[in-house]
């Protein structure tokens, strides 16, 4: 193979990268997250469990997927500005935000988590799963060091994908489907 022919090939994998495998209508791949995972409230303090993707059905929602790190949370900041204004009722739409440590800035996993846990007692409805591991990310095939956003119907089928930062249309877009998901 001359230097020539192998820029060629080396140059064509971005093309290859792997896309989300989001597919509108069905659910979203199965996974599970063993170490840490959903973080909840108990008598005040945070505790963990195994968190999976089939507790991701039941309620319509929107499932935020980002980074550790405060780039992917801005990626798509004005989506959750604009799911807060709205004020829906937590028991008609979940918000639910993964969060991938192992695609965190070095050493700064622990504060991540601290900020969570911060989040978790101001919001105790919300929804919030650390994952150390990188298992959603790799399972649903997300582009390292962004943010996700899938909206889910009832049954869990996804009714809208994005990996990356969603324009103004399609935060205006999601919202529409989300007050149609939850009246």
């Amino acid at each position: 193979m001359t230097l020539r022919t192998a820029l060629l090939l080396l140059g064509g994998l971005p093309f290859f990268a792997p896309a989300h495998n989001f597919v509108t209508g069905e659910r979203v791949a199965p996974v599970g997250v063993a170490e840490r995972g959903e973080l909840l409230l108990h008598q005040g303090e945070p505790v963990w469990r195994s968190w999976n993707s089939a507790r991701l059905s039941g309620t319509p929602g929107v499932v935020l997927h980002m980074a550790g790190r405060l780039s992917a949370k801005s990626l798509n900041a004005p989506l959750i500005d604009a799911i807060h204004q709205a004020a829906f009722p937590t028991d008609k739409l979940h918000l639910t935000t993964i969060v991938n440590t192992d695609d965190a800035i070095p050493g700064s996993a622990l504060f991540v988590r601290r900020s969570l846990e911060q989040s978790k007692r101001q919001s105790p409805a919300a929804r919030f799963v650390v994952d150390e591991r990188g298992v959603v990310s790799r399972a649903w095939r997300l582009a390292a060091g962004g943010s996700a956003v899938v909206v889910l119907d009832r049954t869990g089928r996804v009714c809208f994908a994005k990996d990356g930062a969603l324009t103004p249309a399609e935060v205006q877009r999601v919202m529409l489907l989300l007050r149609q998901l939850a009246p």
